[in-house]
């Protein structure tokens, strides 16, 4: 009896195995069709969806070709224009004692603050916010310009004002433009502010914040006034540079200059007062005489060393400006490009059909995807 028992509970054991197993297949089968039905699905929609493309293709080639052409002529009325640049390494005076914890941060970070550190309120970091000053801008105006193929030659405040190309667009009326090339920096004309903006957008100025090497990168439609005005604003930049540095010292120069003249006067002076006294009273042996005579030579040496300190002083003064006077070193000069910059007019026409066969595409297909996030 316990026999016949134990062998029905091991058949009704194996009968409920068997029913579990028939349940997971009939499950893993139920998914399988319906990621198949989902492929089928996604199958049918992408061949309607390239049907009724393909269904609409007089659309795309009558207006695609016709896009191309004219993004073509739209970008060949914008004028090319050539890009050039110079790098320059200053010397930099670094202040005693620097260093420390914020040297060893910055070196943490991968900066090296000893080039960039300086005892002057502007650093090489502050020499990019020199072009949003009108009074340094107007500096160009007067630069020497002789385009590449020799047929103009002016200033290059008269380039920009008369002999710029502008795309169709954007041509009309001329802004009024005084005559006058060096006007107030801080009072133009709306003409001569139009030049100034104009000269900022074309030249940039930057600074590696890791060695201090300033790079000067300048844009014109004429390859040789690019090269020009770069190489004239390094010239003008390393003047505004060093006199800034400098001014201080010469301020001391002149000081002590006058000074030492009033020193040498006063000496000079002196001497001949001592040496005439002496000639008249060669023969005089009065006490009283002698007496003058030895105040006499005391002032004069007290005027004599009075000179000599402030001689002392011109010479260190003197010694102090060259001192002061920035070096810049060249580490790529300008040279006149080759190829135009820009703009990459072949790059603008694809890019340009590119997009507008992505719009007739959503016009065609505009009710359909209605439908989906309808």
């Amino acid at each position: 009896m316990k026999k016949s028992w134990a062998l029905l509970k091991n058949q009704f054991e194996t009968v409920l195995k068997i029913k579990k197993m028939e349940n997971i297949q009939a499950r893993t089968s139920a998914i399988d069709n319906h990621s198949s039905s989902d492929n089928s699905v996604a199958n049918i929609d992408m061949r309607y969806i390239n049907k009724k493309l393909f269904d609409h293709w007089i659309w795309f080639v009558s207006i695609l070709p016709l896009i191309l052409i004219l993004s073509y002529l739209l970008i060949c009325s914008v004028p090319r224009y050539y890009t050039t640049s110079t790098k320059l390494a200053p010397e930099i005076e670094s202040p005693k004692g620097s260093g420390g914890a914020m040297s060893s941060i910055a070196s943490s970070l991968g900066i090296d603050i000893s080039n960039i550190q300086s005892t002057d309120a502007i650093t090489p970091l502050l020499y990019p916010e020199l072009m949003e000053d009108n009074k340094f801008i107007t500096n160009l105006f007067n630069i020497k310009i002789i385009t590449i193929d020799n047929k103009t030659k002016c200033d290059y405040f008269t380039y920009l004002s008369k002999y710029q190309k502008k795309p169709w667009w954007s041509r009309s009326k001329k802004d009024e433009i005084a005559s006058e090339i060096t006007p107030n920096p801080y009072r133009l004309t709306k003409g001569q502010d139009r030049i100034v903006q104009e000269i900022r957008s074309n030249i940039k100025i930057s600074v590696n914040s890791k060695n201090g090497v300033i790079t000067i990168t300048t844009s014109d439609q004429d390859p040789l006034v690019c090269k020009t005005v770069t190489d004239s604003l390094r010239t003008i930049l390393k003047g505004y540079i060093t006199k800034y540095r400098t001014d201080k010292a010469k301020a001391d120069y002149a000081y002590y200059y006058n000074l030492t003249e009033k020193a040498k006067a006063k000496y000079e002076q002196a001497r001949r007062k001592y040496g005439q006294f002496g000639d008249a009273n060669q023969d005089i042996q009065l006490q009283s005489y002698q007496l003058q005579q030895e105040e006499l030579e005391n002032d004069m040496q007290l005027k004599y060393n009075e000179y000599t300190t402030m001689n002392t002083q011109l010479q260190q003064a003197a010694a102090k400006i060259q001192e002061k006077t920035p070096v810049f070193t060249l580490i790529k000069g300008a040279e006149v490009p080759i190829k135009p910059a820009g703009p990459k007019r072949m790059i603008f026409a694809l890019v340009m059909t590119i997009l507008a066969a992505f719009i007739l595409s959503v016009i065609i297909l505009r009710k359909d995807i209605f439908k989906v996030f309808a």
